[in-house]
């Protein structure tokens, strides 16, 4: 909704995406006129080609001839499941083959349906809608498990899994971390002056105020807890981090929200604590990146807030 990673995660305005492997050129004109109100049709004309699209197409759904000339299409299903990149996309098979135990083996693979050549083009067309609506439902109830439901962005389980996740990585490839820990200044203060209702809309402006701060795809804003949100950052190191922090103090202030029980300044402002780490082997673990961000946060907060510390 208002982060970079949101909106890749999942679009519900978006069109989805069927990748269509079919050897025949007839059969994908064929499968192209019916389907082509419902997505943006994908054709490969082999196992080789559709690998290639499935891990940089991220297609909705993919619709797999069995018979292909090299690998088959069993085979392609199988690799497809072993890849957590395409893990979860769905397969339906199209195929001539029409024994039992066809099937079953394309279902035992993880295929979703397993549809007869010749197709029933509204048959077809019937089936892909509803998978097609499955898939997003899919989606959306695994993007609700990830979000805050009150600001939209990252909650506090997807900041911890993403951010052991960026540990390992950086760890193999020896690159630094960042994190920015950011608390809104004086928020108990600004509930108890002006309710909690408004103290809700500040919380969901400062969030977006905050993402429109970050460019990169990696880069995540979490609710960290209560008024305070992070900032995840992979490969960042300090100076980088300063500019960004910087950054969202300054994104903050221009919302222009008066606060006149804070101490720190006249308007809603925010103080941030920040670490930069390359992980290392001997150490606490990302564990030990919070410490730091959070020893800086108290810092800044310390030092009469409305600042950065890093």
């Amino acid at each position: 909704m208002i982060s970079t990673w949101h909106r890749r995660f999942c679009d519900p305005e978006s069109r989805q995406k069927v990748l269509l492997v079919e050897d025949v050129e007839l059969n994908r004109e064929l499968a192209a006129v019916e389907l082509e109100e419902l997505c943006t049709l994908i054709p490969a004309a082999n196992a080789e080609q559709a690998w290639e699209l499935a891990l940089t197409q991220h297609p909705d759904l993919i619709l797999l001839d069995v018979c292909l000339p090299g690998m088959s299409g069993f085979e392609l299903c199988r690799k497809l499941k072993a890849e957590p990149l395409t893990h979860d996309i769905p397969v339906i098979f199209l195929t001539v083959l029409g024994k039992e135990q066809d099937e079953e083996e394309g279902l035992n693979l993880g295929a979703l349906d397993y549809i007869r050549k010749p197709f029933s083009p509204p048959i077809l067309r019937a089936r892909v809608r509803n998978h097609l609506l499955m898939e997003r439902q899919r989606k959306q109830l695994a993007l609700w498990s990830q979000v805050d439901g009150l600001t939209g962005v990252a909650n506090r389980r997807t900041f911890d899994l993403q951010l052991m996740r960026e540990w390992k990585h950086h760890l193999n490839h020896k690159q630094p971390l960042g994190l920015l820990l950011i608390d809104v200044d004086e928020f108990k203060a600004f509930n108890d002056h002006f309710g909690h209702l408004a103290g809700d809309e500040v919380l969901r402006k400062v969030a977006l105020a905050l993402s429109r701060c970050l460019h990169r795809s990696n880069d995540l804003v979490t609710r960290y807890g209560g008024e305070e949100f992070a900032a995840l950052l992979p490969h960042t190191n300090r100076q980088g981090m300063n500019h960004l922090a910087e950054t969202m103090r300054a994104a903050v202030r221009d919302l222009d929200i008066e606060h006149p029980v804070s101490t720190a300044a006249s308007h809603l402002s925010v103080s941030i604590g920040g670490a930069s780490l390359v992980p290392q082997e001997d150490t606490e673990g990302a564990h030990e990146l919070i410490v730091l961000a959070d020893k800086q946060l108290y810092l800044a907060k310390a030092a009469g807030r409305n600042r950065v510390i890093l």
